[in-house]
């Protein structure tokens, strides 16, 4: 048998584990015994139990593998375990990796068994991206996006069919306590995610619901409708799954993904939510991908919102060819807006213009090349650089420092 294909077999073998009877699921050497769980016909040993996190905030992962030959956690947003998630086999067959201890947070990752990458079988929990499962490994100690005791709002999975795509389209929508049981009007934020992700990200990995519930709770955000859209516009869309069909973009007209979201998203919050009408009542941000596409959105239509963010990222405007076809895109796009961006009587309605990247991400060279191309047409951004890179770390904690700016 060919080395993919026994691959194949041990993943198959592993998730199959996750539905065995305790009595024929081995129990990891370092799992601890847990009365009363996992206890199967006759009392047999509890499965092994993965994630667990201790007390000092390391992750331990575990996955009964016995047929397996090599095993190792992926994760990128796990501080310093880049190569290093290499877990070790236990006499019951169980492998496992313990992280060092690790900021409060949300983590994403998966477990390769022998080249075949596999969602944790033991752990429900998960966040799904554009075209990836991954497993959620949740540590707590944050005070902004621990689960909390306060009113909760609701997350809703909505399908709408988009005209400008041709198709149906997935989009979360949040709503804030007391939401269903009232008649009031709130205002909207438009919340976009990055590249790669989906629609979901913001409140899986992104916590935003629960950061939005504890924030509100503490009366350092007003309560808002909050809609997170899908950003990709090709592909099958995830939870629908149809294929994209061909979309022809003429010259000059707007990308895909702005057309289904002045076509289609917004009308659609705006026919079918209570939401307050006015600029002013209007937020949009986005982080990478979506910080670009927040740009493409806000600045073309400035009338149209009084705050806007920008999570780790500028204006993304291609020049694969380096540094100077780069500049180049940017000086186009300048070129080609100069009437909005030298538009002083929209510029008065924007109350907050908001930019954060981090020191060592990839893209802070794009964040402030765009940031002192806005100043240049009058325009007054708040900048600041954190610690860290290209990570949730990250877009969780900007979120939390923007949502308090809005709506004021």
């Amino acid at each position: 048998m060919r080395k993919s294909q026994s691959g194949l077999l041990v993943a198959v073998c592993v998730l199959a584990s996750a539905f065995a009877t305790p009595d024929s699921v081995g129990q990891a050497a370092t799992a601890p015994t847990q009365p009363g769980r996992g206890q199967g016909r006759g009392g047999g040993a509890p499965p092994v139990v993965s994630p667990e996190v201790s007390a000092d905030r390391r992750i331990t992962f575990r996955i009964n593998a016995p047929q397996a030959q090599a095993v190792r956690v992926s994760g990128s947003d796990i501080p310093g375990l880049g190569q290093n998630g290499v877990m070790t086999k236990g006499e019951s067959g169980a492998w496992t990796f313990t992280s060092a201890p690790l900021p409060p947070g949300a983590y994403r990752y998966n477990i390769n068994v022998d080249g075949v990458a596999v969602i944790d079988p033991r752990n429900p929990l998960t966040s799904v991206s554009n075209n990836n499962v991954w497993s959620l490994a949740l540590v707590p100690g944050s005070d902004i996006f621990d689960t909390k005791d306060v009113p909760h709002g609701a997350v809703a999975s909505i399908t709408y069919y988009s005209t400008p795509l041709g198709r149906h389209r997935r989009m979360h929508v949040y709503t804030p306590p007391g939401y269903e049981s009232n008649n009031t009007k709130y205002p909207v934020f438009y919340l976009l995610h990055g590249a790669g992700d989906s629609d979901e990200a913001w409140t899986s990995v992104g916590r935003a619901g629960i950061i939005l519930d504890n924030l509100i709770a503490a009366r350092k955000a007003q309560p808002m409708i909050v809609v997170m859209p899908a950003g990709h516009t090709n592909g099958p869309t995830p939870g629908i799954g149809a294929p994209a069909p061909a979309l022809t973009i003429a010259a000059g007209e707007p990308d895909a993904f702005t057309q289904d979201f002045t076509v289609a998203i917004r009308p659609y919050i705006e026919k079918n939510y209570r939401v307050r009408p006015g600029r002013e009542n209007r937020a949009i941000a986005g982080l990478s991908m979506g910080g670009s596409q927040t740009l493409n959105i806000a600045i073309l239509n400035l009338t149209d919102y009084a705050y806007i963010g920008v999570f780790s990222s500028g204006l993304l405007l291609g020049g694969g060819g380096g540094a100077a076809a780069a500049s180049a895109a940017g000086e186009a796009w300048e070129k080609r807006n100069l009437a909005m961006l030298d538009n002083a009587p929209a510029k008065k309605g924007l109350k907050v213009l908001w930019f954060s990247t981090g020191k060592d991400d990839s893209l802070v060279g794009t964040t402030r090349s765009t940031v002192e191309l806005l100043k240049r047409h009058g325009f007054a951004p708040r900048y600041t650089e954190s610690a860290g890179g290209h990570t949730w770390l990250n877009w969780r904690d900007y979120l939390g420092q923007f949502l308090p700016l809005l709506f004021k």
